[in-house]
C-alpha cells in the first residue's frame, strides 16, 4: 500500500516524506520449527513492513515483528500513521516521536503499548534509518556522535522522573564522553559479545540439540540459550546433553516465554537448578512486576531476565525499581523505537542492570545490534557481563545482514539502522500472494 504526498523542502538541509509504503511480509519458519517454544509452537517469522521516501531520494525502512496471523492487522495499524509523516521534515526526530506517542485519541488504544505502540516502534526506527543513511553512518555510530544534550532531547520522561529525571540521564551520558574515540575503535577492532539460541528451539530432537551446541562452541559463542516449560522431564534431558556437550561451567540460559504462574514458576526452576542456569528468561507474564520480584527471591541465586514483551519504559522502570530483574532485555520493535529504547538503556544504566537484548526473529538481530554497541560507547563504557542474542535465521533477506566472527557481532558500517530488506525478498515473502506462500498454498 502506498500514500504519496506534495514534494517540496522547507529550509536548506530539510527535506520531507513524500510516500510511505507497506508490506505483509512473512517468512514459513514453522516448516522446520524454527522459532518454536513453550509457548509459540508454530511461528511464521514476519514483518510489518513499511519504507518511507523523501524528496531528495532516500528510503528509510523499519518493521513491527511478528510470528504470522495478525501480521496484516499490524500492517493496517503502520498504515494509519502516514498523516503524522507525510511532508514532514525528516530530521525531526524528537518531535514526530512526541506526536505519535501522546495523540490523544490514538493514545486510547494504549497507552503505549499493544499494536498501535508497535506500529510507532517501526516508524520511528524507519525514520531513524533513514536520519543514518543521510548523515552517511551506521545509526550505532550516528548515535554514540550525537552531545549528551541532544541524546535527552529524544526521550520522553514522563513517567520516568521518579527513577530517572533529564539532569541524571544528561550526567550519565557527560561521565562516558571522555574515551568515546577509543571505544568506538574497540568495537570496530574486536565486536561485541554474542550469544546463540539456535540450539535450543524446543521443537528440535536431541541430536539436533546436540549438534547444534558443538556448533556453537565451534564458532566461539561464548553462551547458548535453551527454551523450557513445556514438560519438566524434557526439560530436564535436554538441559543434561547441552551440559554433556558444552562443559558444567559454561554459560546456559533458559526461556520459558511467560510458560509459568508465579508458583509453579519457582518450582519449575528450582527443579531446574542442578544444572546451574545462566538466567532463567520470560518466567511469567511480562506485566506481573511483583510476579517477577517474588520469582527473582524464590529462585535466588539464579537471575531473572525479561524485557522482549515489556511494553513500554514505565514498566520497566517498575520491573528495575522492585529489584525484578537482573537482566534487562529491550526489543527494538517493541517499545516505541529508538527513542524508547534509549530511555530504558539509560533506566538500566541508572540501576547497574546490564543489558542483554532479545533478538530472536527476523531482522531483530540486524537492528538491537546498534543499539548495545551505542550503550558501549556513550552510555556505560564496558561490554563485561552483556552479550546480545543471536539466531541463525533469515539474515540472507537484508542489505546489510548481522556478521558474527568468533562468536561476536562484528560492527556494521554501511550507513543506517540495517533494517532494509531486498526487494525481491519482500515481494517472494509478501502475504498471501508472493510466490513463497502460493507455493506453501
Amino acid at each position: 500500500m502506498t500514500a504519496t504526498a506534495g514534494t517540496s523542502t522547507t529550509a536548506a538541509g530539510a527535506y520531507r516524506i513524500v510516500e510511505m509504503e507497506t508490506h505483509d511480509v512473512r517468512f514459513p519458519t514453522s516448516r522446520e520449527l524454527d522459532g518454536s517454544d513453550a509457548m509459540n509452537p508454530d511461528p511464521d517469522y514476519s514483518a510489518a513492513y513499511v519504507v518511507l521516501k523523501t524528496d531528495d531520494g532516500y528510503e528509510g525502512h523499519g518493521f513491527a515483528f511478528t510470528i504470522g496471523r495478525g501480521n496484516d492487522i499490524q500492517t493496517t495499524a503502520i498504515s494509519a500513521l502516514e498523516p503524522y509523516v507525510l511532508g514532514r521534515d525528516v530530521e525531526d526526530l524528537g518531535a514526530l516521536y512526541r506526536d505519535m506517542v501522546g495523540d490523544s485519541q490514538l493514545r486510547w488504544l494504549g497507552p503505549e503499548k499493544g499494536v498501535m505502540h508497535m506500529a510507532i516502534s517501526a516508524v520511528v526506527n524507519a525514520l531513524w534509518d533513514l536520519k543514518a543513511k543521510r548523515a552517511d553512518r551506521p545509526l550505532w555510530r550516528l548515535l554514540a556522535e550525537m552531545a549528551p544534550e541532544e541524546i535527552v532531547e529524544l526521550i520522553d520522561f514522563r513517567y520516568l522522573s521518579d527513577a530517572l529525571t533529564k539532569d541524571e540521564a544528561l550526567d550519565l551520558l557527560k561521565r562516558n564522553e571522555a574515551g568515546k574515540a577509543e571505544r568506538i575503535e574497540r568495537l570496530i577492532q574486536e565486536g561485541y559479545p554474542a550469544y546463540t539460541t539456535s540450539p535450543g528451539w524446543l521443537g528440535y530432537d536431541d541430536e539436533k540439540l546436540r549438534r547444534l551446541c558443538k556448533e556453537a562452541l565451534e564458532q566461539g559463542f561464548g553462551q547458548i540459550k535453551l527454551k523450557v516449560g513445556a514438560d519438566l522431564e524434557d526439560d530436564r534431558r535436554r538441559f543434561r546433553v547441552a551440559r554433556e556437550v558444552c562443559g558444567p561451567d559454561f554459560p546456559i540460559a533458559i526461556d520459558a516465554n511467560q510458560r509459568w504462574d508465579v508458583g509453579s514458576g519457582i518450582e519449575w526452576i528450582n527443579a531446574l537448578r542442578e544444572f546451574r542456569p545462566h538466567w532463567v528468561e520470560e518466567p511469567t507474564s511480562p506485566d506481573d512486576v511483583l510476579g517477577h520480584a517474588a520469582i527473582a527471591r524464590g529462585i535466588a541465586p539464579v537471575p531473572v531476565a525479561t524485557g522482549e514483551h515489556v511494553q513500554n519504559r514505565i514498566v520497566f522502570k517498575q520491573l528495575l525499581q522492585a529489584e525484578a530483574i537482573s537482566y534487562v532485555q529491550i526489543d527494538s520493535a517493541r517499545v516505541g523505537g529508538v527513542n524508547e529504547n534509549l530511555a530504558i538503556l539509560l533506566l538500566a544504566a541508572k540501576f547497574g542492570v546490564p543489558v542483554c537484548p532479545h533478538a530472536g526473529g527476523v531482522g531483530l538481530c540486524e537492528l538491537v545490534q546498534h543499539l548495545s554497541m551505542f550503550d558501549y560507547v556513550a552510555v556505560t563504557g564496558t561490554m563485561d557481563g552483556r552479550v546480545i542474542e543471536y539466531v541463525d535465521h533469515l539474515h540472507e533477506h537484508f542489505v546489510d545482514p548481522v556478521v558474527i566472527r568468533d562468536g561476536r557481532y562484528v560492527a556494521p558500517s554501511r550507513p543506517g539502522f540495517s533494517a532494509e530488506m531486498h526487494a525481491e525478498s519482500i515481494a517472494a515473502h509478501t502475504f498471501p500472494g508472493g510466490e513463497v506462500w502460493r507455493e506453501e498454498a
